[in-house]
């Protein structure tokens, strides 16, 4: 049985020592003082280490259930989301318009990392509730807003994305689910939808569907895509939950890992659902909830690499077998902690360094979007626009293989259920194929955002870098182990980015290979 410890300290020093949230000239940023993040993080923590950590395991082994066309969480999900609702945690960076507190990203990012460390799966629930939640306030006319809002913002209701279906996952194209106009504002959604997370639960009184369909007549192809809000149960105009929706969970996944959450076959049989944003401009507003998802799914990368790492580090510490090389450490055992060998200790630094980078460059990532959406920055939306497919492409990678370094520190151990690891390993593997699959991120950053807005975003990259390379040019012992390497890795990017760009025309296969 493993266990979590939120690691606060380290959030602290990045909030404070390297990004200097409470001195950023950012719109709510002047709140953010050293005690009043350690405050929340402190709160957060507890409720990470002592409530969602030991409902993991659980949620590992009993899954999900479907009863009466309804799905049943694992024991104790309910409970825990409620708690966290009672907290207020669900709509920390919401807009208090709709019953949010105001939070900065920033500090809704740090919190949702002791979130999906502690139990992933459970936190897919109001994670998504979170992206429709986003997609809404940005696309949606205030009659919509006024309606959903205040609730998901609450988890009253959770909200799901519909994409996928049978024959189409990342060409949308193809999506065969149409949508016909009633005369009266609403439209009848008929189509399947796959591999929908959370797409049902019994945590939350509706559940809010964004789905992406066709309207008849429409343009073919990703041009003629709109989205549309269908919720589980209609929605009366006081607010009120109304009769059933023609919305149906027509089965659920068997899946390698996140058992703990409904992944559902979503029929939609004639449901009543509206239009969100613009007609066949839907897959604007749904990437709205995307890339907000594709940085979640970084953090949960390097999320479960954290969670793994301390479970690693502790058995290590904790095993004994064979003598240090050095001569022994354990002078009273039968043997020294495996933590004392070369290999081990390497792995094990190995996987802190990852989590620490990755955290540094996540929590960066969030604050480019805070600075982006309260400054309307172009310069931070054009920078984190580049980073996002490399976030979510490379934490999830290397957030994967540090889950499985981290059970390989057990040996055999690892590979049985006992110690829980194989359940990191699993749900990790997740990541490298939703939001975007890997090889679609890299298309992504080769095929358009290294020359998007002309380069700039890219340039500006470089020009920071160079930047600290020259503004720490006079420490010597900084410059041999950090700004001679930097210098270096920073001309090989800039040399394969120009192959990229130059190539990506005439040869689009060759950039794309080696994307």
């Amino acid at each position: 049985m493993t266990t979590y410890t939120p690691p606060t300290q380290d959030m602290t020093f990045l909030l404070h020592d390297v990004l200097k949230a409470d001195q950023a000239d950012i719109p709510g940023y002047d709140e953010m003082s050293p005690d009043f993040t350690s405050a929340v993080l402190d709160e957060a923590s507890k409720l990470a280490r002592d409530v969602l950590a030991p409902l993991n395991r659980v949620g590992d082994e009993e899954g999900c259930t479907l009863e009466n066309g309804v799905v049943r969480t694992p024991t104790g999900f309910k409970a825990a989301f409620d708690q966290m609702r009672e907290g207020g945690w669900t709509g920390l960076d919401c807009d208090p318009e709709y019953g949010g507190q105001g939070m900065p990203y920033l500090l809704g990012t740090a919190v949702g990392e002791m979130w999906v460390s502690a139990n992933m799966a459970f936190n897919m629930y109001q994670g998504l509730t979170h992206g429709a939640y986003s997609a809404i306030h940005v696309h949606g006319n205030d009659a919509q807003k006024a309606t959903y809002l205040p609730k998901m913002v609450t988890c009253d209701w959770t909200g799901t994305m519909n994409l996928t279906e049978p024959h189409c996952g990342t060409d949308l194209g193809m999506l065969r689910t149409k949508a016909e106009p009633q005369g009266d504002g609403t439209y009848k959604i008929t189509g399947t939808k796959i591999f929908i997370s959370a797409g049902d639960n019994d945590l939350a009184d509706n559940v809010i569907h964004l789905v992406l369909a066709r309207i008849a007549g429409a343009p073919e192809g990703v041009k003629g895509i709109s989205l549309f809000i269908v919720p589980k149960y209609l929605v009366g105009e006081d607010g009120s939950v109304g009769a059933a929706n023609g919305v149906s969970v027509g089965a659920l996944e068997e899946k390698m890992g996140i058992h703990g959450n409904a992944t559902c076959v979503m029929n939609f049989d004639g449901a009543v659902g509206t239009l969100l944003g613009e007609e066949n401009k839907g897959l604007k507003a749904m990437f709205t909830m995307m890339n907000e998802a594709r940085m979640g799914v970084g953090l949960q990368g390097y999320s479960q690499a954290e969670a793994a790492y301390q479970a690693a580090v502790e058995y290590a510490r904790e095993r004994l077998q064979g003598r240090a090389v050095t001569g022994m450490e354990n002078p009273d055992g039968p043997a020294d902690p495996i933590i004392v060998h070369p290999d081990v200790r390497r792995s094990l630094m190995d996987q802190k360094s990852f989590t620490e980078g990755a955290r540094a460059l996540t929590f960066w990532g969030a604050q480019l979007i805070d600075r982006a959406h309260r400054n309307g920055d172009a310069e931070a939306h054009g920078l984190i626009s580049l980073l996002t497919p490399v976030i979510k492409g490379f934490q999830t990678d290397k957030g994967f293989e540090s889950c499985v370094q981290a059970q390989q520190v057990f040996g055999g151990h690892g590979y049985i259920e006992e110690h829980g690891m194989s359940q990191f390993v699993r749900d990790a593997r997740i990541t490298m194929i939703y939001e975007g699959a890997n090889g679609v991120q890299a298309l992504d950053l080769v095929g358009r955002k290294l020359a998007a807005d002309g380069g700039k975003p890219l340039m500006g990259f470089f020009e920071m870098v160079k930047g600290f390379i020259k503004e720490h040019a006079g420490d010597a012992e900084l410059k041999e182990s950090l700004l001679d390497p930097l210098k270096a890795a920073s001309k090989d990017l800039q040399a394969a980015a120009m192959y990229f760009m130059e190539n990506g025309m005439k040869n689009p296969n060759a950039a794309l290979a080696g994307s």
